[in-house]
């Protein structure tokens, strides 16, 4: 079976950082794109970013200069290193995987960021 397992989440004051972990089994991870969606209370769903297997990344306008998305495909992992974190950041983040664009991805039970002084 799938497993997508977040963890690093906690609360932090305003410009500190976070770095959020997303442990995969049961999928070759080499070849899935990887990424995190995050989503607040009365707020939509946003995708944060993203990163193909070939380690191409996207990230949402927000995030940009501040997150950073990265991979271990020997540890199959992938990262979010969140700096000069804001409030409006808080949220609990998911993380998802995919093999096909095309296809439905995977998803972890996320985990809550917070952030506030």
């Amino acid at each position: 079976q799938v497993q997508l397992v977040e963890s690093g989440g906690g609360l932090v004051q305003p410009g500190g950082s976070l770095r959020l972990s997303c442990a995969a089994t049961g999928i070759i991870f080499s070849t899935y794109a990887m990424g995190w969606y995050r989503q607040a209370p009365g707020k939509q769903r946003e995708l944060v970013a993203t990163i193909s297997s070939s380690s191409s990344t996207n990230y949402a306008d927000s995030v940009k200069g501040r997150f950073t998305i990265s991979r271990d495909n020997a540890k199959n992992t992938v990262y979010l290193q969140m700096n000069s974190l804001r409030p409006e950041d808080t949220a609990v983040y998911y993380c998802y995987a995919r093999r096909f664009i095309s296809s439905l991805p995977y998803w972890g039970q996320g985990t809550q960021v917070s952030v506030s002084s």
